[in-house]
């Protein structure tokens, strides 16, 4: 996971880009369970939300499977981001989460860029997919660092 991170890192100096991407990583990965959250689940095998946590379990498997400490705290994480949603899908609907999660998702995905655009460099995705995961286990490498974990 080490070099996933450094890699990451590197393409991630500039003071804006990070603040940037502090702020628009969370909301992507928000926008992304949200949007999910409303795909139809037949009744037979599930409820809103289903795909959603599938989803969420095959990227906590490949998080686990990179690192157990990063695993472990981002657990957390998306379990309260899926609290979230369920709270959202429950007050606004299915309808107008979608709504909402499209729009954020644009404007956090146009704030990625322009902190690129500022960097210099484009996106780590362009070069693996794989580094669409890996932007919230850097942000929480970062911050479980802060805090001495």
């Amino acid at each position: 996971m080490q070099a996933w991170l450094d890699s990451y890192s590197n393409d991630h100096q500039h003071p804006t880009n990070r603040l940037l991407h502090w702020i628009c990583v969370p909301l992507i990965l928000w926008c992304a369970i949200a949007m999910m959250w409303t795909i139809p689940v037949p009744p037979m095998i599930g409820r809103p939300g289903f795909w959603a946590v599938l989803a969420l379990v095959l990227a906590f498997t490949w998080y686990w499977k990179k690192s157990h400490r990063l695993a472990a705290a981002l657990l957390v994480v998306l379990v309260l981001l899926c609290l979230l949603t369920e709270f959202a899908y429950r007050t606004l609907g299915a309808h107008n989460l979608l709504l909402t999660g499209i729009g954020v998702f644009v404007v956090a995905w146009i704030g990625q860029f322009i902190g690129h655009a500022i960097e210099g460099r484009r996106p780590s995705f362009f070069t693996d997919l794989a580094y669409l995961l890996v932007g919230p286990a850097w942000l929480m490498d970062k911050l479980l660092r802060r805090f001495g974990v």
